[in-house]
């Protein structure tokens, strides 16, 4: 483990440290997503945990990795026994965006999509993207009105992120074109 490195700027948390796997060392790892790419496509990690005599954020050098039920279990450099994999439980894990592997067009990762301002075909502001809800046939956008940071649920608007509804992603211009109508101007 090494605690000199800087936590990195672009850092997304993409899993938690769920215990100790075996006697070795190794740690079982939750990702939060179903495609755990993001985990794998780094050989460091960086740990968030709050234990007193440990520090509050960490690297952790992934030596191995590999697929266990619906998670993954690893090897990280620093920890050769059961107890010291333990102590981890509960740690969040990050990596940095930019070593996220490319989607494929038309996919994007969520974390890429919160943030951007949501515009409609006649070029109206509806907001921004402030979460998404996976339903699991598709997933929602969760979007803040113009002007409002933190929307009451009546506030804000859920539109399906679906090609009926939405006509363009472009995270170039921070901006998601949508088929909707401002319905919140009719609320008075």
């Amino acid at each position: 483990m090494d605690q000199a490195q800087a936590w990195p700027e672009d850092a997304v948390e993409v899993g938690r440290i769920l215990g100790a796997f075996g006697v070795k060392g190794w740690i079982k790892v939750q990702p939060f997503s179903f495609d755990a790419s993001a985990l794998a496509a780094s050989t460091t990690w960086w740990l968030h945990l709050e234990r007193p005599g440990m520090p509050t954020r960490q690297a952790l050098k992934v030596l191995a990795l590999r697929d266990h039920g619906e998670g993954l279990v690893a090897q990280v450099e620093g920890v050769d026994g059961r107890d010291e994999a333990e102590r981890l439980r509960g740690g969040l894990l990050s990596v940095p965006r930019a070593v996220f592997p490319k989607t494929p067009d038309g996919e994007y990762y969520w974390i890429d999509l919160i943030g951007l301002q949501v515009i409609n075909s006649q070029g109206q502001d509806l907001g921004r993207v402030i979460d998404l809800i996976d339903t699991g046939p598709h997933c929602v956008f969760r979007i803040a009105p113009p002007g409002i940071e933190q929307p009451s649920p009546k506030q804000e608007r859920l539109i399906p992120f679906v090609g009926a509804y939405v006509l363009d992603v472009d995270l170039a211009a921070k901006q998601i074109k949508v088929d909707w109508s401002p319905d919140w101007e009719s609320e008075a």
